[in-house]
């Protein structure tokens, strides 16, 4: 026997389902949206989300989708007629977008974008990044490194505060301090690893968008 397709529910549409949910996920966190929590709080049954989504990763994906819309449409976000000014732009509002949402670079990182909106500014940053004397592959490399960094350094800071003005327990810096009081610099490093994130985040953007300049030899 066939099996049935869900029926579309008359009350829910596509934007409906991924707002809830990117709302939903600043209270659960990523492990705790579930399907079925999203169809409570949309009050339908669970199987009519399947009408639009088949599984959890095709909701992950338009979610990041639905962040990326927003923080495009930020003023400034993409900002920058040097190839090191659209670096800095870039990834400055990517890790701002990120942290509006708990488990912001979770759900962001490893998700697929429907439709081709992101291709529109990756467009401009290649051709600008072309213009300025790198080659496809080094611009490539050079935008892919600085997403790659973003992203990691975005789920470390959020696996210390969840959402900004939050911290989690067991990072306490001067209980940390006494705990590895027999390894000093080991000890002294918890304040440049699990505070001032702001800071920290722009030395090491700095770091890698120095690098790329020095590695390609392009001013």
């Amino acid at each position: 026997m066939a099996t049935q397709r869900p029926q579309r529910s008359p009350k829910l549409d596509k934007k409906q389902v991924v707002g809830t949910a990117l709302r939903l996920l600043n209270e659960t966190g990523l492990d705790g949206l579930t399907l079925r929590a999203i169809a409570k709080e949309l009050d339908v049954q669970a199987p009519a989300l399947y009408w639009h989504f088949k599984n959890k990763q095709e909701l992950l994906d338009e979610m990041a989708t639905e962040m990326y819309r927003r923080m495009v449409d930020t003023p400034g976000a993409a900002g920058g007629a040097d190839w090191r000014e659209r670096l800095l732009a870039v990834n400055r509002g990517l890790r701002a977008a990120l942290l509006g949402y708990r488990d912001g670079a979770k759900v962001f990182s490893g998700s697929r974008f429907t439709g081709t909106l992101h291709a529109v500014e990756m467009e401009r940053t290649l051709t600008l990044f072309t213009e300025a004397g790198f080659t496809l592959t080094q611009a490539v490399r050079a935008t892919s490194t600085t997403y790659a960094y973003t992203i990691g350094f975005v789920t470390e800071e959020q696996g210390v505060q969840p959402l900004p003005g939050e911290r989690r327990e067991g990072y306490d810096m001067e209980e940390r301090a006494r705990r590895m009081a027999d390894f000093p610099l080991s000890a002294a490093a918890g304040a440049e690893i699990f505070e001032n994130y702001e800071r920290h985040f722009e030395e090491g953007l700095a770091l890698i968008v120095a690098g790329i300049g020095a590695c390609y030899g392009i001013d």
